[in-house]
C-alpha cells in the first residue's frame, strides 16, 4: 500500500478513536439534563456524527478540547428540538430565547436546557479570555435563538420566505455558535484574538451547510412538519446552485486565514468537507 494511503487510513482511525472517546463525554453530558434527550430523537447516529465532526473538524485537538464544542453542537439540537416540536405558541418560544440569554448574562438556570447552556457558559469561563470574549459568545448565541425563532414564526404562519432570505437566516443551523465557542475554548491565540475577523468566514460555512442539511433530512422535515428549503417554491437543482456559490465564497473568506493561521482555515475547510462527504454531496 502506497505510503500516502497509510498516513490517511492512520489519519481516519486516529480521527475515529477522538470521536469515540468525545462521544462518551456527550452521552455523560446527556444523562445529566433528564429529560432534555429522549432517545427517539437522540440516539446512537446522532451522537457519533456529532463527535466524528468535531473530530475530524480538528484531529490535531484532544478530546477535552473538542468537549465544548461538541457539548455547544448537542445543546443547539436540543434548543431546536424545543422549539419546532415541544413549543406549542409564540409565548413559550420567547421564554426559551429570554432565559437563554438571562442565563448567558449570569443568571441562576432553572430548566434542564438552561442548566446545560449554564455549564457551558462556566466551562468557557475557565478560559482567562472570556471575559473579554463573552460578549461575541452571547451576540452569536442570540443570534442564534433568534434566527430559530424566525424559522418557527414562518412555519406556525405558513408564511414562505425567499430562497435569500432563508439562506440569511442561517443561524438557526448553530454552527457559527459552535465554531465561536470551539476557538475560544481550544483554539489556537491567534484565533481567540481576531474571532470578529473569523465570523464572517465561519457565518458563510454556517450559510452552506445550512442547506446542505436540508437536502439531507427532506423527507424527514416533511413527515414531522419542519421547515427546509425545499419547500419554498424552488427547485433542488436551484439550492445546489445556490450551495455551489456559497462554497466559493467560503472557500475565499477561508483562503485568507490560511496566512495567519493554517489551522484555523483548515478547521473551517475540514468541516465543510466532512459534511459535504457525510451527506455524499460535493464542497
Amino acid at each position: 500500500m502506497p505510503a500516502d494511503e497509510l498516513d490517511d487510513a492512520f489519519a481516519a482511525g486516529r480521527a475515529c478513536a477522538l470521536a469515540a472517546e468525545c462521544g462518551r463525554d456527550l452521552r455523560r453530558c446527556a444523562q445529566m439534563y433528564g429529560g432534555l434527550f429522549p432517545q427517539a430523537a437522540f440516539d446512537a447516529d446522532l451522537y457519533s456524527s456529532l463527535t466524528l465532526a468535531g473530530a475530524f473538524s480538528s484531529p490535531w485537538t484532544g478530546a477535552d478540547g473538542l468537549k465544548v464544542g461538541n457539548r455547544a453542537a448537542l445543546w443547539v439540537l436540543a434548543v431546536e428540538r424545543l422549539v419546532h416540536h415541544t413549543a406549542t405558541g409564540r409565548e413559550q418560544v420567547d421564554t426559551l430565547v429570554r432565559d437563554c440569554l438571562a442565563v448567558a448574562d449570569g443568571a441562576v438556570p432553572g430548566a434542564a436546557v438552561t442548566r446545560f447552556l449554564a455549564d457551558l457558559r462556566d466551562e468557557l469561563d475557565t478560559v482567562a479570555a472570556f471575559g473579554a470574549l463573552h460578549g461575541l459568545w452571547r451576540d452569536q448565541l442570540a443570534r442564534t435563538l433568534a434566527a430559530m425563532a424566525r424559522a418557527w414564526m414562518w412555519r406556525d404562519s405558513r408564511a414562505v420566505p425567499t430562497l435569500a432570505g432563508y439562506v440569511d437566516n442561517a443561524d438557526s443551523h448553530g454552527s457559527a455558535f459552535v465554531d465561536l465557542s470551539y476557538w475560544i475554548y481550544a483554539g489556537e491565540e491567534w484565533a481567540r484574538g481576531h474571532l470578529a475577523e473569523l465570523r464572517p468566514a465561519s457565518a458563510q460555512v454556517q450559510r452552506y451547510l445550512h442547506l446542505l442539511g436540508d437536502l439531507a433530512s427532506y423527507r424527514r422535515d416533511v413527515s414531522w412538519g419542519d421547515l427546509n428549503v425545499l419547500m419554498l417554491g424552488v427547485s433542488r437543482a436551484e439550492v445546489t446552485g445556490a450551495m455551489a456559490e456559497l462554497a466559493r465564497e467560503a472557500a475565499e473568506l477561508i483562503g485568507e486565514l490560511s496566512r495567519p493561521s493554517p489551522r484555523t482555515a483548515a478547521y473551517l475547510r475540514r468541516r465543510m468537507h466532512f459534511h459535504a462527504g457525510l451527506h455524499g454531496a460535493s464542497a
